[in-house]
This record gives C-alpha cells, structure tokens and sequence, in this order.
C-alpha cells in the first residue's frame, strides 16, 4: 500500500467531521447571568473575549463568596493549598469550595487538575463542593469532576447553597448594584 492510499481514509474521516461541523448552524448563547447584569456585559461583548471575561468574572465571583464567607461564616477556613497547588478558594465547615464561573472543555490539564483536587479533599475529610454561576457547561466536564467527588452547583443552585451556608442571598445583592456599574450604557 503506498502512503497516499495509507493517509487517505484518515484525511476521509476528518472531512466527513469537518464538513458535517460546517453544516451544523452555529448555536450562540445569548443568556446573561447575574455577573454579566451587573456590569451589563452583553452575550456579543463576551464572545469578542471569552477568556478575559471568563477568567475575570470568575475571580470576581470568588472573591466575592470568599469575602462573604469570611465575614458571615464562623467555621470560615481560607483556601486550601498543598504545596504550590490551591485545592479550593475556602472551607466552610467540611465544605471545601472551589467557585467558577464556567467550565468547559478548557485545558484539559485544568479538568485532570480539578479532578485529582476533589479526590485529595474527601482523603482529608472533605467534602468538595463547585459553585459555578453559569448554567451553560459543557456537560462532560461536569461529569468528569463528578466523578471525582465534586457536588456542583450550578447559576441558581450555586446561589441558593450560598444562602443556606452564609445566610446572605448573593443574587439580591448583586442587584443593588446592577445600575451602577454598567461599563456600556444602554
């Protein structure tokens, strides 16, 4: 069999994906969530930057829960680090949680990352707990922290576990702010 006939089938594969991607229309979300409200990011502004606003917004989100947390939370304990490694961004009792904003397919490094995290927290008597605020996640990846030991919870989950744990509703909140931050007027 010459190389030609050899690469051929594989070059036959991926045409047939290819092509098959190019005829599926492109499905965008266009929902907002409560941190994209608060600054009225709209679904088009974040798509020109996914990363940015992801990796922004999510830092955001944490450092909100850790503050709030910090503050309302007897049994408030700070990030758990091993080494150079940050397992959770806070503890609350023996809920160790990690905050997202989103997650998806991503790095895989980050998914093997975050799975190898939730398996260490229940070793030390944990249990690990995702609060992510977007509902959009790419379902693979939540299966695959499930699978590790992570309960994660999703946009209204997210903020109605935090309610029950510190007693504050983030959501409302938020919205006291909602119109004094808008980075783009309407």
């Amino acid at each position: 069999m010459d190389d030609k006939n050899l690469i051929e089938p594989i070059i036959k594969e991926y045409y047939i994906k290819f092509k098959a991607k190019l005829n599926q229309p492109s499905v965008e979300n266009n929902d907002f969530d409560e941190l994209m409200n608060l600054f009225n990011i709209s679904p088009e502004l974040k798509r020109d930057n996914r990363q940015f606003w992801g990796r922004h917004l999510g830092k955001l989100w944490e450092k909100m829960v850790v503050e709030l947390a910090k503050t309302h939370c007897q049994d408030f304990q700070p990030e758990l680090r091993i080494n150079k490694d940050q397992l959770c961004d806070l503890i609350i009792g023996s809920d160790a949680i990690d905050t997202k904003y989103r997650i998806g397919s991503g790095d895989s490094g980050t998914l093997k990352k975050l799975k190898d995290y939730g398996a260490i927290l229940q070793e030390k008597g944990y249990n690990p707990v995702m609060l992510i605020v977007r509902d959009d996640n790419l379902p693979s990846a939540i299966a695959a922290v499930k699978s590790r030991g992570w309960n994660v919870l999703t946009d209204v989950e997210s903020f109605s576990y935090l309610k029950e744990k510190i007693g504050i509703d983030i959501n409302d909140l938020i919205q006291e702010f909602c119109n004094i931050y808008h980075i783009i007027d309407e």
